[in-house]
């Protein structure tokens, strides 16, 4: 067996030796392993313009031999200084540009002064500082005419439009709810279903896609027997609703109106009230969670507000209890959600505004605010703002209060006068969150309600909404439909809408024609028998025309009417009878013993009684062995001689 060839690396050169000499090294070109290390013929750069040209781009990446960027950060300050400095110059000019040009059009104006108006387009040039003003509508500097009413009517919306006080109030629609108050509205958040309950114990369910000009509702339901409907809410994602009733129970259903969910009632006897299931009082208020689409929550007379989940009913979540100044039970008469869900809030009867962090315990509470309205009266409504600062109540002391949670010491604004007969009546925030609205009822000497419209940063009343002869209790104002909805105390919900800015909704149901329903026949069904007996067997249908023909010869079928008769009786009628041959006989008869009745009965019964003296027949001779001889009293003639039962005792 030859021997194993020995593994050999080439030379090693200088890479394994030591050395101390003050003289650097120097490697050989030709050693084993090379040069340790970058080359730099190794990465010498290769000109790449051919395949750059032919790969339609320009470069690689960035060239490694470019120097790097340095930045100047007290020169940029002192640059992004000037620009701000020339900005703001040019700013000043085009505004003092403006005001001239507004002042001119003032001088040329007749009449009243127009309010002030925005150029539609400004344009700046930085190299010539030159201002280019777009021409104005001739409408707004001229004066009004009978001939430029819809051109002003126009302008003055589009001048709501950007100070966004607009309200879609042009056209009307009515519902027909029933006969007595509208007190809860519902509209589902994609604004395809409206739900109305009343005071009748009703819930209508209406769908504007399905429902035609004859404007019927689709549903109605009573799920809570005899109790009046007090507050509807659809859920976040619309497939529930919650019912708020005059009972203990909250319900749950579906959105065609099936019931889902019932909440327990608490045990009535324990007086603590987290030591009980559910509510123990009728209920006042409840709402969804703006967030969470399982829980919802309750407020009730009892004292408490309780938080609940869909999935479990049998049991609360969640309780709060209010109280009032002096430690008493406060019952709660309307709750909502912040519009983050993290703070729950109510209104008290003693006159109190309580809120609850609902992300720590129940205990204390986060923001409380005493003799916010007027002890003993009922606050109907509460309600967050959409930027979630303000919160705004509606009082049963005529009252409508916009507070801030950060100064809770004293109400923003408040305005009075807003008479309301019903604790259902709401308030709520316009879509784009500048105005505040709520209706009111009417009192002797007015026509009807009205849904007043305030400015929310002044309380000025912007806008009213006439409802003639009835009471406004229920307002809603939908973001996407843009649409006003009012329930109104005669029973019809009135849906108040613009022809351009309103989108769907009342405007879906008014193009469709009435469907007519086709008459509801009876068809009698037919046994088909071949061999049945012939006393069983029946005769095949022929045409239904033989058939008419047939039963209107027959006068039990056709109930044809008698036919007058002639001279001579036919079909058992006597002709001098007038009608059956019964009538004739019994006439006959009362002919032939006809008794004179005129004249005195008196007399006519004494002619007979000498007949009767001298030959009795009926009641002498029955007596006259049996009865005895009458013995009268022997006459007296001194009539001044008294009886002896009147003659007086001697002594």
């Amino acid at each position: 067996m030859p021997p194993k060839k020995a593994i050999a690396f080439g030379k090693i050169g200088s890479f394994g030796q030591l050395s101390i000499s003050t003289q650097p090294v120097t490697k050989s070109e030709d050693s084993g392993f090379g040069k340790f290390g970058k080359s730099d013929e190794e990465f010498r750069v290769e000109p790449t313009a051919d395949v750059e040209r032919a790969m339609g781009f320009q470069g690689f990446g960035k060239n490694k031999a470019a120097p790097v960027k340095n930045f100047d950060l007290e020169s940029l300050v002192e640059q992004s200084k000037q620009v701000a400095r020339e900005r703001e110059r040019n700013s000043l000019k085009v505004s003092g540009a403006v005001n001239s040009v507004e002042v001119e059009a003032a001088e040329n104006v007749i009449g009243p002064t127009p309010p002030p108006q925005t150029t539609e387009s400004i344009v700046t040039e930085s190299e010539e500082n030159k201002i280019s003003l777009a021409p104005k509508k001739p409408s707004k500097i001229t004066t009004r005419t009978h001939s430029d009413d819809e051109d002003v009517d126009s302008s003055d919306s589009e001048d709501d439009d950007e100070t966004g006080t607009y309200i879609p109030a042009a056209l009307e629609v009515n519902l027909n709810h029933g006969t007595k108050p509208v007190s809860a509205l519902s509209v589902d958040h994609s604004g395809a279903r409206l739900i109305s309950g009343s005071v009748d114990y009703d819930v209508k369910l209406w769908d504007f896609a399905g429902m035609s000009s004859s404007l019927q509702s689709f549903r109605t339901i009573r799920p809570c027997e005899s109790h009046p409907i007090l507050d509807l809410h659809y859920s976040i994602t619309g497939d529930a609703i919650l019912i708020i009733s005059g009972t203990a129970q909250a319900k749950v259903v579906d959105r065609d109106g099936y019931e889902k969910a019932e909440c327990v009632k608490g045990d009535q006897y324990i007086t603590d009230m987290a030591r009980t299931k559910g509510h123990i009082a009728s209920l006042m208020g409840g709402c969804w969670h703006p967030r969470d689409k399982q829980e919802f929550l309750t407020c009730s007379q009892d004292g408490t507000c309780r938080i609940w989940n869909v999935e479990d009913v049998k049991q609360h979540k969640g309780i709060m209890k209010s109280r009032s100044q002096n430690g008493l039970r406060a019952a709660p008469t309307s709750c909502t959600y912040s519009r983050d869900g993290n703070l729950i809030a109510c209104a008290c009867n003693d006159g109190s505004i309580q809120m609850w962090d609902h992300r720590k315990m129940f205990v204390n509470t986060s923001v409380l605010i005493r003799n916010a309205h007027q002890s003993g009266t009922e606050t109907s409504s509460i309600v967050f703002a959409y930027d979630g600062r303000n919160v705004a109540t509606r009082g049963g002391d005529s009252t409508l209060k916009l507070w801030d949670i950060r100064q809770p010491k004293s109400p923003v604004h408040s305005v009075g006068d807003l008479f309301s007969r019903f604790s259902m009546t709401n308030c709520a925030f316009s879509p784009n969150d500048r105005l505040l609205f709520t209706g009111t009822s009417f009192q002797k000497g007015e026509s009807g309600g009205k849904v007043v419209f305030l400015d929310r940063t002044t309380f000025e009343r912007v806008h009213e909404i006439d409802v003639p002869k009835a009471h406004v209790v229920r307002a809603l104002w939908h973001p996407k439909l843009n649409q006003i909805i009012v329930g109104a105390g005669d029973g019809n919900i009135h849906l108040y809408y613009d022809a351009a800015k309103s989108h769907n909704g009342a405007k879906l149901c008014l193009g469709k024609p009435k469907r007519i329903r086709p008459h509801e026949m009876m068809s009698t069904v037919r046994v088909i028998t071949p061999h049945a007996l012939p006393m069983f067997r029946e005769d095949k249908p022929r045409s239904t025309r033989r058939a008419m023909e047939k039963a209107r010869k027959d006068p039990l079928l056709s109930k044809q009417p008698d036919l007058p008769i002639g001279n001579k009786g036919s079909g058992g009628r006597v002709a001098t009878s007038g009608s059956t041959l019964s009538s004739y006989i019994v006439r006959n008869l009362g002919i032939a013993s006809r008794i004179e009745d005129e004249g005195n009965p008196r007399e006519a019964i004494l002619r007979h009684a000498s007949a009767a003296a001298a030959n009795p027949y009926w009641v002498s001779p029955a007596y006259s062995k049996t009865q005895p001889k009458p013995i009268w009293a022997p006459e007296n003639n001194d009539g001044d001689e008294e009886p002896d039962a009147k003659k007086g005792k001697l002594n």
